[in-house]
């Protein structure tokens, strides 16, 4: 079966064509700038081993323009769409076949996800327009974060915002952190469900989740993906009495302040810069604010796996991932430094090393294993669908 995965965003298009039956990438690709002065069209098709790439500048005025063009470039056999799609509420537990139900709920679910619930549901319309007949299949980003129990997902407000509102914890990244668990534990020769995991999702949007036997008991994004450890240029966790006092004193509406806790925050507010790269580069040259957003993330990140690990009870490994947790052997060892007392050691020769592949970096003697897996969040909605079209019911 080949599934073609689409991501729609505000202003790219991602997507990637799967043939599942020989666990191949036949195609794939970005449209960037969607509705800019100048558009950007990045695609890659694979044959025979070798990757043939084409880049092309061009004005692309809306989502269906950059629809049509990918359509136009896939000359592979269809035969089912898979979408990203970011928040699905209560309302989904699960991959779902899309119909109109489905994107019924998917638009009551924009409040919740209005800068990416929108264009996810114009992704799936554009599809059914330009591939009638297809199934399509919707993946939620919130589906793993469906078994965090009550005690974890509730926030310590009155009782009813949640049941009028809707206000409580969706956590993110679900797609990804479900890959990374179930490829985590059979790089273990283990059953996903014989495995307690600790796994962090670090790129320019970070979140971390603690796994018991295969499923989700929580996760450090929130309500939306403000919350938890300090981001690229999010604040994560912070005393929501600041919002206020901002207000109070500095002249700034909501939307302003709001700007700033997503757009101007994390480790930009601190340094000024909010990739890795460039900060650990400004930390040599003896920036003191560099090398402090790096000691602050690192140790949000080392709060956040003590915490999960006593959640858990018992951890069987930590598993890094995306841009940052794949790459970044700096902060992997300022965040996993003085942590004997959890029964973890990190091999600085392993963890220094650089490898595409699934690896190792913990010592000789310690008692978690500590992975560095890359993450195919493309895949993994290509897989769900496919299961939910094998298994209709």
């Amino acid at each position: 079966m080949n599934v073609l995965v689409i991501n729609t965003g505000s202003s790219s298009l991602k997507y990637q064509l799967f043939d599942m039956d020989n666990q191949a990438v036949l195609a794939g690709g970005v449209v960037e700038r969607i509705g800019e002065s100048q558009g950007v069209l990045t695609h890659k098709k694979f044959s025979q081993g070798k990757e043939i790439k084409t880049k092309e500048t061009l004005v692309i005025q809306n989502h269906g323009e950059a629809m049509l063009l990918v359509a136009g470039l896939i000359t592979q056999k269809i035969d089912a769409i898979g979408h990203r799609v970011v928040q699905g509420g209560e309302d989904f537990k699960e991959a779902t076949r899309i119909n109109e139900d489905v994107k019924n709920a998917i638009q009551a679910n924009n409040p919740l996800a209005p800068l990416h619930n929108p264009p996810n549901l114009i992704g799936i319309q554009l599809a059914e327009d330009l591939f009638p007949g297809k199934p399509q299949v919707a993946v939620f980003d919130t589906n793993f974060h469906q078994t965090i129990p009550e005690k974890a997902y509730l926030y310590a407000l009155p009782y009813e915002y949640y049941t009028d509102y809707k206000i409580r914890k969706y956590g993110f990244h679900g797609t990804s952190h479900k890959y990374i668990a179930n490829k985590t534990a059979e790089l273990m020769g283990k059953e996903p469900e014989e495995v307690n995991l600790i796994t962090l999702h670090l790129g320019n949007g970070c979140s971390i989740c603690a796994i018991k036997k295969g499923k989700c008991q929580d996760t450090s994004m929130g309500m939306t993906p403000l919350a938890g450890v300090m981001m690229g240029t999010r604040t994560g966790d912070l005393d929501p009495a600041i919002f206020g006092y901002l207000m109070d004193n500095t002249g700034m509406g909501q939307r302003e302040i709001d700007q700033v806790l997503n757009k101007k925050s994390g480790l930009k507010g601190i340094c000024g810069l909010n990739d890795l790269r460039d900060i650990h580069e400004q930390a040599a040259r003896g920036d003191k604010l560099a090398g402090l957003a790096v000691e602050m993330f690192a140790y949000q990140i080392k709060k956040f796996i003590g915490a999960y690990a006593a959640v858990l009870g018992h951890v069987d490994g930590l598993v890094f991932t995306a841009g940052v947790g794949e790459n970044d052997e700096i902060v992997r060892a300022k965040a996993l430094a003085d942590m004997s007392v959890f029964g973890i050691e990190i091999d600085q020769d392993k963890n220094e090393a650089r490898s595409s592949a699934p690896h190792t970096i913990h010592g000789a003697n310690s008692r978690i294993q500590v992975w560095v897996v890359p993450t195919n969040e493309e895949l993994q909605i290509a897989t769900e669908t496919c299961q939910v079209l094998e298994n209709p019911n």
